[in-house]
């Protein structure tokens, strides 16, 4: 997958994602899970205010992808 240019950027991203949850002390892989369980859920919303709430540093996620 990373040996084309998409293939690059998509590892890029999913690397950025788990390293910035790993400074928030979070646990990616739960963090992961849970973003591809939410986002889903406002699909057909314009507004997407509801992205501060799963960003790594936000108080309103749940406590489960926490490292304790």
């Amino acid at each position: 997958m990373i040996d084309t240019i998409n293939g690059a950027n998509s590892s890029a991203i999913i690397y950025s994602i788990a390293e910035t949850a790993k400074a928030n002390n979070l646990k990616p892989y739960d963090y992961f899970v849970y973003l591809l369980d939410e986002i889903p859920k406002h699909m057909e919303q314009k507004d997407l205010t509801f992205l501060e709430n799963l960003l790594p540093w936000s108080k309103e996620l749940p406590e489960g992808i926490r490292k304790q």
